[in-house]
């Protein structure tokens, strides 16, 4: 009997270390209210998760701003040109989606993904938002 004492101790550890890593890996709806409470710092991203919430708000102020530029345009224009400018914009977008989707599929599996694919948009919709604000700016 003495002989399985050991035996016995040393498996004590190892089952306590096992139900822990279970239920780490599996967060409650508590801990996961917890993480998105706490603020995220895109000046100093510390995971490929975080990386890739802040490459999605980069994108997603770089459209707000696309829209902004958009809606000056707009009203500027006749409705011919307006009508064109609506389908011209229809396909950008066609063509911006599918190019990040291309870009992103380089990296298909793997965690930076996301990154990867905001990033082409952000990049995009800035190239595009800088072609509009020219419209915008010139002489017509």
């Amino acid at each position: 009997m003495n002989r399985f004492l050991p035996y016995f101790f040393s498996i004590i550890p190892l089952s306590s270390l096992s139900i822990g890593t279970l239920a780490m890996a599996s967060p409650t709806q508590e801990t996961s209210k917890i993480q998105l409470a706490q603020k995220l710092n895109c000046n100093n991203a510390q995971t490929q998760v975080e990386i890739n919430q802040c490459a999605q708000i980069s994108y997603q102020n770089a459209d707000k701003k696309l829209n902004q530029v958009y809606q000056k345009l707009v009203p500027t224009l006749s409705s011919s040109s307006k009508k064109k400018l609506i389908t011209a914009q229809q396909a950008w977008i066609k063509f911006r989606d599918a190019s990040c989707e291309f870009e992103r599929s380089q990296y298909e599996g793997g965690t930076i993904a996301p990154s990867i694919y905001f990033g082409c948009l952000e990049k995009t919709t800035q190239q595009r938002t800088q072609q509009l604000q020219e419209y915008l700016n010139s002489d017509r």
